[in-house]
């Protein structure tokens, strides 16, 4: 047993399996759900040490690279891996993002933009009617199997960047990238549109009431009514809402592996 332990602790082996982990590290540490604030980082290390395990006979039997013979040639080896890694789950993340603007809009609208809540996944305050969105988006996240996509993404992406220092950010990707973070925008709005559309209509029916009728304080009676309608709208909308995101995440994951794969 002695000889296939050396082998297996060989040099080369040891570099090969840490070029695997920075690769995986970015990943968790960008990705929707792996990267999120209540997690401790001891079980995300533990984490990316066992997947690391797991795909270090595949990678190493499929792909053949020069082991880096200076320190510095190593440092660009795992800068390198350690932005492929990262830049999949920032893409994957964008979903998320877009969700979190939307639900700012809604909370600016129905008026509860001053209430705030921890928001687990950043650690920062966030509106609760975000929060509400992030955690129907993580649901539908879950239930599509979206994170075994992200793995497969990174398993496919070894077979097309393989590791080495010969990876450049090709002009088709950084457009592909760019436009799926300009989609972010779009699908804000389309998640709160049509919620956003008939607040706006109550408004203007605030505005003609208080022209209407001046004696009535219409400030008083628009906030709760504001905050009711706009909960009850979220629950009307809220089945249609879940199947757009589950369209919008399957197409995104198509495009993520379209990316790197």
């Amino acid at each position: 047993m002695q000889p296939d332990l050396l082998t297996l602790l060989s040099p080369k082996n040891i570099v090969i399996f840490v070029i695997i982990l920075t690769r995986i590290s970015g990943l968790i540490m960008s990705a929707p759900l792996f990267s999120t604030y209540p997690i401790p980082a001891q079980v995300k290390i533990w984490f990316i040490a066992i997947v690391s395990f797991i795909l270090f006979p595949i990678v190493s039997a499929t792909t053949g690279f020069n082991v880096p013979m200076s320190v510095p040639e190593l440092i660009v080896f795992l800068l390198r891996e350690f932005a492929i890694g990262f830049i999949i789950g920032f893409v994957a993340n964008f979903i998320f993002s877009a969700v979190q603007m939307g639900g700012e809009f809604i909370s600016m609208q129905i008026g509860l933009s001053m209430s705030q809540v921890l928001d687990p996944i950043t650690g920062n305050n966030l509106q609760i009617v975000s929060q509400f969105y992030l955690l129907v988006t993580t649901m539908v996240f879950i239930a599509l199997n979206a994170h075994q996509w992200l793995f497969h993404a990174l398993y496919q992406s070894y077979k097309t960047f393989p590791p080495g220092i010969d990876f450049v950010f090709t002009p088709p990707m950084v457009s592909q990238v760019l436009h799926m973070s300009a989609e972010m925008f779009a699908i804000s709005i389309s998640v709160i549109l049509p919620i956003f559309c008939v607040m706006f209509v109550s408004e203007v029916l605030m505005g003609f009431m208080s022209k209407m009728m001046p004696q009535m304080n219409i400030f008083m009676v628009a906030i709760p009514l504001k905050v009711y309608v706009g909960f009850v709208l979220i629950l009307m909308f809220l089945s249609p809402t879940v199947t757009y995101l589950v369209n919008i995440i399957e197409a995104y994951l198509k495009n993520l592996l379209e990316i790197f794969v």
